[in-house]
């Protein structure tokens, strides 16, 4: 950023397959602030769920990530919205959409319609709970206005299954359809309101979930989630249920369960390793006992290079020669709400860094060269790490870390901006560093040195975008270039094919198949004021 508020002239254009957005304008120092308030934002909205971290609590977080909220949304509101398209997490993804249908008041029609189809697009992809959750705090905040009604009417018509979502959210899917005015139709309003009323019910998954009351062998036919509460009131025995209820669960499930179903000898719940999300993967090997990671050595390795695989899809091996630094440090542990989520992060990059690079080579800051056994231990000598790095000659550096360079403190930094100001002037190797650690005092990621750009990362998944997003930060590009590149991703997550997302399977997803669930239908009211095009 210039020292004084200077003005240049910038153009920059973008083009997608429904889109052409082309940002030519004088910039003014104005600009430069909104960039760097917008990237500021994204950091915390990709790192931050409000949780506690290693160096903060999780009362410090929320009110920190809540005055960037309220900061952008005040300022900035289109480019706020524009938000949806990147890879910000869940708990972020639904503060945004809620901040926007609080203060709809404050927009324009045109802004509404354009907010609309952002919502619309980001509530498709975020985890039934999730959306349940955000309907639940409109309800308490009173949000209740005919634009609302009609996103969540429409996100419930478009449920692949709502009898499996009466099943498995019953109470959350009740408080949705009372709150938009909707009367659901034939047995799916029966159940939801007055579920002992009728003697049987001819969708299936109704009728299960009525015999699971007094029959054993009903429960199974049930949502794991479900069936769990029924087997605890039928008293059968754990390892029994698991082996009977394994068809029904989802693939994340079967992960999370498979440790304790081995202990059981419950051997029907087996999860696909090879199938499973990069960062998830790496979370569940963090979790395994050293001794099991080393038994399963071939097993674990095999599935991680696969996700890493398929995560860097065309881009395998087009990076060239790639260096990383990666955190393994103590704070790398996180917190008891976010356990080994830091390294998790850092052990997923790994891997996907060795499938991007032609020529890959990891510096752990403990000086392992097992990546398969790291564990957060010890000081975060990060300086002494960069320099090793540096002086193979990479192509590109990619540090991985939070940022709290201790031993000694700053080196790290002073090494970067040595190099980047008198060894490397030109940017003949590309530095970034990814921080998968919100720092609630600074309002940011803590960032290295002022030379070398920092982004927040969650997901490893996310890594190649990341690291294009990361350029608007090292001061090069600006307002129009950051706007240019926020409408190409806005374009593009628009015009995705909403089939991307029919199969998607979360914590708490449905089951890959499912028939089709009852209808939705509006009231009388509804009906009668709803115009053509209504909607979001």
């Amino acid at each position: 950023m210039p020292s004084h508020p200077g003005r240049r002239r910038t153009s920059a254009t973008t083009e997608s397959r429904a889109t052409v957005v082309t940002a030519e304008s004088t910039e003014t120092f104005a600009d430069l602030v909104a960039a760097e308030d917008v990237l500021l934002f994204v950091n915390a909205a990709i790192t931050s769920t409000g949780q506690r971290e290693f160096h903060s609590g999780e009362d410090e977080q929320g009110l920190s990530l809540g005055f960037l909220h309220e900061y952008l949304l005040g300022n900035y509101r289109d480019l706020y919205a524009a938000t949806l398209a990147l890879d910000v997490n869940d708990h972020n993804a639904a503060l945004i959409i809620r901040n926007l249908l609080v203060t709809a008041g404050e927009a324009d029609p045109e802004r509404r319609r354009a907010e609309g189809r952002l919502i619309a697009r980001r509530l498709a992809l975020l985890p039934p709970p999730r959306v349940y959750r955000l309907f639940r705090e409109l309800r308490r905040a009173r949000v209740n206005n005919r634009r609302t009604r009609a996103i969540m009417r429409d996100w419930l018509a478009a449920r692949p299954d709502l009898a499996f979502d009466a099943v498995k959210y019953r109470g959350a899917v009740k408080t949705a359809f009372r709150h938009a005015h909707l009367e659901p139709r034939g047995e799916l309003g029966t159940f939801l309101f007055a579920p002992r009323r009728k003697a049987a019910y001819a969708t299936p998954i109704l009728e299960s979930w009525r015999q699971a009351h007094y029959r054993q062998e009903a429960i199974y036919d049930l949502p794991y989630t479900v069936a769990e509460g029924f087997a605890a009131k039928h008293g059968i025995p754990r390892a029994a249920f698991l082996e009977r209820i394994a068809p029904r669960l989802t693939r994340l499930e079967r992960l999370r369960l498979q440790e304790s179903a081995r202990t059981l000898k419950a051997d029907a719940v087996r999860a696909d390793l090879t199938a499973m999300p990069l960062t998830r993967l790496t979370s569940y090997v963090l979790g395994l006992p050293p001794d099991d990671r080393v038994r399963r050595r071939a097993e674990l390795t095999e599935a991680l290079r696969a996700a890493a695989r398929r995560t860097a899809g065309e881009q395998a091996g087009r990076w060239g020669r790639v260096a990383a630094v990666l955190d393994d440090s103590f704070s790398a542990y996180g917190s008891a709400q976010k356990r080994r989520r830091p390294l998790a992060v850092a052990l997923a990059c790994h891997f996907l860094l060795e499938a991007l690079a032609s020529r890959y080579t990891p510096l752990w800051l403990s000086g392992r060269s097992d990546a398969l056994l790291v564990r957060p231990y010890g000081a975060t000598p990060l300086g002494e790490r960069v320099l090793d790095a540096l002086e193979l000659g990479p192509e590109r550096l990619v540090i991985v870390s939070d940022g709290w360079d201790n031993a000694p403190p700053g080196l790290a930094g002073e090494v970067l901006r040595i190099w980047r100001t008198r060894l490397d002037p030109d940017g003949a190797c590309g530095v970034v560093h990814l921080n998968p650690v919100y720092d609630a005092a600074s309002f940011d990621v803590r960032r290295l040195a002022p030379g070398v750009p920092s982004a927040g990362i969650r997901d490893a998944e996310n890594l190649v975008a990341l690291v294009e997003l990361a350029r608007f930060a090292e001061g090069r590009t600006g307002l129009p270039e950051l706007r240019a590149h926020l409408a190409h991703r806005v374009a593009a997550f628009l015009d995705a094919e909403s089939s991307e997302t029919a199969g998607r399977v979360t914590d708490e997803g449905d089951p890959a198949a499912g028939a089709a669930g009852e209808d939705v239908r509006r009231t009388p009211r509804e009906d009668a004021r709803r115009t053509p095009g209504e909607g979001t």
